[in-house]
């Protein structure tokens, strides 16, 4: 066996769902993401098509994925409805007055920078997932376990403060200024860090404790903050390939979290989230989430809009009311020390 292959095998109970899944999933998706982006720098007249295909079918699928946890089933909705009767209402309105008396601004600004953030916290706690599966490797902990882990995205969002572009999705942006001076300490921590970061695995690898699977997803993480906020300069293509990889990791991380879930088969307290997460029908789950995607999006929001609203602000406004509703309930509904959440994933105490 190559030297290459007899890790991976050593490895296998570090898996979340299986080799073939897993490797699709940490090495696939960024693949993926960044021919995506280099498409779009060789063509520059294919970034609308490609950025309607991937809000239809990633990143609204994406949203829809989020309330399969909510309300699809007796149980769920019954843990988590004050977060859809509640919680909805409440970001609306605050959304709505915000753009009324400050801007439109606003809420591409404060997008920009959840987002940045929110695709942080979801990779956060995906590499959680991973060293939860392997625990007796050898990692960093703590404020540098953090530290190192936060160096590229950090980096990143004050790189593109500092560039100010002014411009983000065709909108208006504005930024926090960020001086040359915090730009520059930015980098030499970040370099100090991954420094850290590397020997601290090469260490690992020679005691026989580098956590294989971890590794690989770290590295992608690595590489698609830094391809999407540093080498891209145009800000909204590289927002566009670091999108891609976010909600394609969500949507399957969900379907995989539902099939775990459900692995006994169909359950009677939730029949129709229980038949279509089954592992054979991945294509019905993609499909129905789909439908809904089209339901919600198209009908209910076409309709606010037609009779109450009109114009691309009110269509920014809206989506990102459903956002940001999302971002708050994603927060909340999936931290890894969670037993319920662990115990799903088939993670270590």
């Amino acid at each position: 066996m190559s030297d290459i292959a007899m890790p991976l095998r050593q490895s296998n109970r570090a898996w979340l769902r299986g080799a073939r899944f897993d490797l699709s999933f940490i090495l696939g998706i960024p693949a993926v993401a960044l021919l995506t982006g280099a498409v779009i720098l060789w063509q520059p007249q294919l970034f609308t098509p490609i950025l309607v295909f991937d809000l239809w079918f990633l990143g609204y699928h994406h949203v829809i994925a989020t309330y399969t946890r909510l309300c699809f089933d007796r149980k769920s909705f019954s843990e988590h409805w004050p977060l859809l009767v509640v919680l909805l209402p409440a970001v609306a309105i605050v959304t709505l007055a915000i753009v009324y008396f400050v801007g439109l601004w606003t809420v591409v600004s404060v997008y920009f920078y959840w987002q940045w953030f929110h695709y942080t916290r979801q990779s956060w706690g995906i590499s959680r997932a991973y060293r939860g599966k392997e625990r007796n490797a050898l990692y960093e902990d703590g404020w540098l376990d953090q530290a190192v882990f936060y160096a590229v995205p950090v980096l990143g969002i004050l790189f593109r403060s500092y560039q100010d572009p002014g411009l983000f999705i065709g909108m208006e942006l504005r930024v926090v200024p960020v001086p040359a001076a915090v730009l520059g300490v930015a980098v030499v921590a970040t370099a100090i860090l991954l420094a850290i970061w590397v020997w601290r695995r090469f260490q690992a690898a020679r005691q026989g404790r580098l956590a294989h699977v971890h590794t690989m997803y770290m590295l992608t993480h690595f590489l698609i903050f830094a391809v999407a906020y540093l080498v891209i300069r145009d800000i909204t293509i590289g927002w566009l390939v670091i999108n891609i990889w976010h909600n394609a990791q969500y949507v399957l991380f969900v379907w995989m979290f539902n099939s775990r879930r459900f692995k006994d088969g169909i359950d009677p307290d939730a029949r129709f989230l229980s038949y279509i997460s089954q592992p054979q029908r991945l294509w019905l789950y993609l499909v129905t989430c789909i439908l809904i995607t089209g339901v919600i999006y198209w009908a209910i929001l076409g309709t606010l809009e037609a009779f109450f609203f009109a114009g691309l602000s009110t269509t920014v406004v809206l989506y990102q009311i459903v956002n940001f509703h999302h971002y708050v309930v994603d927060s909340r509904i999936w931290k890894v020390r969670k037993e319920p959440i662990r115990r799903t994933l088939g993670l270590q105490a």
